[in-house]
């Protein structure tokens, strides 16, 4: 642990392999892939049988029914969690290219974190719908939120200190710090939803 911060700070000269990160983006590719096989096989059953009980229907606040079955569940047409399973296995193959010591060029690191970028607005764009909308919370779909929420953090924090990114001197500078603290930003992001989700549901109320 360097510079105070919670995972190791990166700069200019460090040509260390990204141990942290890969390991964010096996797990978290893993985590968020499971999701959606478990989302996919669950439209499924909503498919053959609309009334069927699901695994993850827990009480009229906690589900993924109504999300599965709500338009919004199907935003281009198809279902959303299909758009996991294609993109998920992405950065768990990143993740172990980069511990298996592959140096990928800053265009490779630009493209990557534009699809962690339109990752982060789907999600919450998929929360607003969840909470102010739906007025549900569907718990594979918060596990999804919260894999994509430290992967964007932590590969655009990690991109800006090693200059991967367009910037200046003082953003790369910042980026360098901010990455080791990735953890603590993560987390108070999921506070934030938290608040949000509680002000909007009254969830404790309801547990």
């Amino acid at each position: 642990m360097t510079g105070g911060g919670i995972l190791p700070v990166v700069n200019e000269q460090d040509t260390r392999r990204p141990i942290a990160l890969a390991i964010l983006l096996i797990v978290g590719g893993a985590l968020g892939l499971l999701a959606a096989f478990e989302l996919t096989l669950d439209k499924f059953q909503v498919l053959e049988n609309p009334n069927a009980h699901l695994s993850c229907n827990f009480s009229v606040l906690v589900q993924c029914g109504a999300n599965l079955s709500s338009p919004e569940g199907s935003a281009f047409g198809f279902p959303n969690p299909l758009i996991g399973l294609i993109c998920f296995p992405a950065p768990i193959i990143v993740g172990v290219a980069a511990l298996a010591g592959a140096r990928f060029p800053r265009w490779f690191w630009s493209l990557f974190n534009l699809g962690l970028l339109g990752a982060l607005a789907f999600v919450v764009w998929l929360m607003s719908v969840s909470i102010f909308l739906l007025g549900t919370l569907c718990p594979w779909c918060m596990l999804v939120w919260s894999v994509v929420i430290p992967m964007f953090f932590a590969t655009t924090l990690y991109n800006l200190g090693r200059g991967n990114l367009p910037a200046n001197g003082g953003i790369r500078r910042a980026g360098a710090a901010l990455y080791g603290w990735t953890p603590l930003i993560s987390l108070l992001a999921y506070v934030a939803v938290a608040v949000v989700a509680q002000l909007r549901l009254n969830v404790l109320a309801q547990i």
